[in-house]
């Protein structure tokens, strides 16, 4: 509160008197893209101007705002709006936008947290702030041009101009400016009568303490109210910036049934508190018991989902304490005697500290499939997934004697460590009534150009018949930014189902519907991601390199892993066809223009070379594409004529 007080001071003093930095913070627009203030350190200057609907002098303030963006087109400055009106939606935001020909990001403050931090009052007020050092060098009016139902035909002072171009020259800001003219903003005053026992411990309950305990995979344990305030300031930081909970969804798009994320008002509601002081109040504090049930449940609970009707050892391996690992691939022979059913799974890592994922599949015995995990795949661990059952009255089968097929990825952290980590199956004593499948949108032709801050690859599956789907999760590397997930149904009409505007590495998150989606058939589920290949996205191994497909995490991945089912499969009838499933996948990757069907033009030389018999032989219609059933039938006739090739083979020797 103190800062707000600071700033308010500030301005009645003169601008040059103030210049305090702004606290960084991350916002969606109203189109949904995430903005965080500090990733813009590379620019010479960052305008925000306050935007508000049908605010009259906002809207006469657009064509100077416009001028002034034109002016720096050709230099490093960053425009921004910031819109903190409690009654305006990003659906309404959007209307103004498209009405007022508004072509510049608008910041959605739906928490009001940034506009309060900023100390704004009233739309049309300008902040001007020095990416250098993050010092707010000016706030006030865009100009001197527009007043209350007056107005100067030309501006006479141009202050947001003088501005940047002072902080673009090195030198000082003027120092007085008129006061705002704008439409009042409703902020609403911090809750001040917040009890922690009964009010701020809840909210940790329910969001915070499960990952913030002794042995969880929080950094330290929220287990009394001295540690809380002494993490308080760092809380009140991922907050702002949403870096907690983890939690990437657009709050806008789609309903979970899985959703970790905190509310508006609990967020609020924590940050006054924190920013009161984060007083104690009466009480007695109940974080330690809180803590304490959730270690005794964690240790008497070995496996939280219970006590596993198989258990696999992975093979123990020895991490080293620097340096790179290669996938490890194992084939454990299990002891499973008989066919199950699958109803979920659970894997127990050995230390969490280096076991960066673990994905588990099966393999009948004499198999001759190169897939591995994904033969028959039954799940894995990532951070942010849990071991889970699968969706009720569904199921997969391991035949008996089947090989255990598991796929270990370990990042050394500094310290030589044994994992021994282990994997639990939890099966049905009867069959399920229905297959449960996993499917992946994928694809392998990655090309992201260095030095690139937003390149978008995408991929799709084509869905020969109707399915349900359950689940769906993005997947990529350090360079990866943004996620979508959208589905068009045969008619053309899209849906986003799901979108991650600010995608993080560190949570591998699998969003699960609230309801099943139901896909009609001949629709697509489509997948893309945005890469940031630049010097700005800070884990970026290596600006200078075009990166492609690769396992490791310095190379790149588009991987849209989906959880689904067949409407009309049961396990007494199956219809899944993996090869045909498979074609879908090479048409999804290879057709670029999403057209449904792969033109040679979309194809690099070697494919072009590989697939000629198909094109002049296999394109049933005739219209210079393979669709999914011309490849299908294809590569049918291929395996079929090197089945021939081996059995001839055979009986030569």
């Amino acid at each position: 509160m103190l800062r707000n007080v600071l700033i308010t001071s500030c301005l009645l003093i003169g601008v040059a008197a103030w210049a305090v930095p702004v606290e960084n913070f991350s916002l969606l627009d109203q189109n949904g893209d995430a903005h965080e203030l500090y990733y813009y350190s590379d620019a010479d200057a960052v305008v925000v101007i306050v935007q508000g609907n049908a605010c009259p002098i906002i809207r006469n303030a657009l064509p100077d705002i416009r001028e002034v963006r034109d002016r720096f087109a050709d230099d490093n400055v960053v425009f921004l709006m910031l819109n903190a009106n409690m009654q305006d939606t990003r659906e309404s935001i959007q209307a103004e936008a498209a009405e007022w020909n508004i072509d510049m990001p608008i910041l959605v403050d739906e928490s009001q947290l940034v506009a309060r931090g900023l100390g704004v009052t009233r739309t049309a007020e300008a902040f001007v702030i020095n990416p250098s050092n993050w010092d707010l060098v000016y706030r006030g009016p865009l100009n001197d041009r527009i007043g209350y139902e007056r107005q100067k035909a030309e501006a006479d002072a141009h202050y947001v101009v003088d501005a940047v171009q002072a902080i673009k020259d090195g030198t000082e800001p003027v120092s007085q400016v008129d006061s705002v003219k704008g439409c009042l903003i409703n902020i609403e005053e911090p809750t001040t009568e917040i009890s922690y026992v009964e009010d701020v411990v809840p909210i940790l309950h329910q969001n915070c303490v499960h990952c913030h305990t002794p042995g969880g995979i929080g950094p330290w344990a929220m287990s009394s109210y001295e540690m809380v305030k002494g993490f308080a300031p760092m809380m009140r930081e991922v907050l702002r910036t949403n870096r907690m909970p983890p939690w990437h969804a657009d709050p806008h798009i789609g309903e979970w049934g899985n959703d970790r994320s905190i509310s508006i008002e609990d967020k609020k509601l924590l940050v006054d508190w924190i920013e009161a002081g984060a007083p104690r109040g009466e009480g007695e504090d109940p974080l330690g018991t809180i803590v304490a049930s959730i270690e005794a449940n964690r240790s008497s609970a070995d496996w939280p989902l219970g006590e596993p009707d198989f258990i696999i050892n992975v093979p123990a391996f020895e991490v080293p304490a620097t340096g790179v690992v290669e996938y490890q691939n194992h084939e454990i022979a299990s002891n499973i005697t008989e066919d199950v059913w699958v109803r979920g799974i659970d894997v127990k890592p050995g230390d969490t500290n280096v076991l960066h994922h673990a994905l588990v599949g099966s393999n009948e015995q004499g198999s001759r499939s190169r897939r591995g995990v994904f033969n028959n795949f039954l799940g894995g661990y990532a951070p942010g997934v849990i071991g889970d059952f699968a969706p009720e009255g569904t199921g997969t089968l391991i035949k008996k004697d089947s090989i255990i097929a598991v796929q270990m990825h370990y990042t050394p952290y500094g310290k030589t460590v044994v994992d021994e980590t282990q994997i639990g199956l939890y099966t049905y004593d009867e069959p399920p009534e229905r297959f449960v499948r996993h499917g992946v949108v994928i694809n392998f032709n990655l090309a992201i150009p260095p030095n690139t801050k937003a390149h978008e690859e995408g991929a799709y599956i084509e869905f020969d018949k109707d399915a349900e789907l359950y689940s769906i999760l993005p997947h990529s590397h350090y360079r990866g930014r943004s996620s979508t997930f959208e589905l068009e149904l045969p008619n053309g009409d899209r849906e986003v189902l799901l979108s991650v505007p600010d995608y993080d590495f560190n949570w591998q998150t699998g969003y699960a519907f609230a309801e099943p989606k139901h896909v009609p058939a001949g629709s697509k589920l489509i997948h893309k991601t945005i890469y940031d290949n630049s010097g700005q996205n800070f884990a970026n191994p290596d600006p200078d390199k075009t990166v492609t497909w690769g396992l490791q995490s310095w190379d790149e991945m588009l991987y849209g892993a989906f959880v689904y089912r067949w409407s009309d499969e049961t396990t007494a009838k199956p219809i899944h066809s993996a090869s045909r499933f498979r074609a879908a996948q090479t048409v999804g990757m290879l057709d670029l223009d999403m057209d449904g069907g792969i033109q040679q033009s979309e194809l690099r030389e070697r494919l072009q070379k590989q697939l000629e018999p198909a094109f002049t032989h296999f394109d049933a219609n005739g219209n210079a594409a393979l669709e999914v059933e011309e490849l299908f039938n294809y590569q049918n006739f291929v395996a079929q004529r090197r089945a021939q090739a081996q059995q001839a083979e055979a009986q030569s020797n």
